[in-house]
């Protein structure tokens, strides 16, 4: 699948990503009971502290979706199999969305990418770690070149922040949509008219 790219800078971005991550969502079946958030990256480096900062706010604001990777306890290449293997002994048939920071193109540098695929932490800085996610989410916060390492360093906070913003405003609001229509569900199944029997 070709990702859907979403300036972060320009109005709107957020609720764009939005609606296309609720109608991936849909169609994939995914429910508040099986969904995982795993936000991949480190506080350690400028560029590389997105997916802390969406699992920090994300934690925070949706307490009832499992969020992995915040400022406090991140998930990083130290730890990322083991995570992995958490996630999958503790749920059953979990739906992850993976959410890191990645390098682009110039002309990329500020969008949000969303992908029906899985994602591949550390491809930006050659570390071969394990493809994971049902759907994934990056941010491109610099411009790829070598070292990358040094890139991911010197990347501007400013960009990070609004990627992050845009990526958790998306991801919440479309956890209370899917919430709400669960409510709705629910509510209705419950007032449903009883048949009455025929005499």
């Amino acid at each position: 699948m070709t990702p859907f790219y979403y300036n972060a800078f320009e109005q709107g971005a957020d609720l764009n990503l939005n609606k296309e991550i609720y109608n991936t969502l849909k169609n994939s079946h995914a429910s508040t009971d099986n969904i995982i958030i795993l936000c991949i990256g480190t506080d350690r480096a400028t560029g590389d502290c997105l997916g802390p900062l969406v699992g920090e706010h994300l934690k925070s604001l949706m307490p009832m979706i499992p969020v992995y990777g915040t400022l406090e306890t991140p998930v990083h290449a130290l730890n990322l199999e083991q995570t992995i293997h958490d996630i999958y002994s503790k749920y059953s048939e979990p739906f992850i969305i993976a959410v890191d920071a990645s390098l682009g193109i110039p002309e990329h540098i500020g969008y949000a990418t969303l992908s029906s695929t899985p994602l591949i932490p550390g491809k930006g800085v050659n570390k071969k770690l394990p493809a994971i996610g049902n759907l994934s989410i990056t941010g491109i916060v610099n411009v790829a070149g070598f070292p990358n390492s040094i890139l991911l360093q010197s990347t501007r906070l400013h960009t990070v922040m609004t990627l992050a913003n845009c990526i958790s405003n998306a991801l919440y609001w479309c956890f209370l949509e899917i919430q709400l229509t669960e409510q709705t569900t629910t509510v209705s199944r419950m007032i449903s008219p009883v048949p009455i029997p025929k005499p």
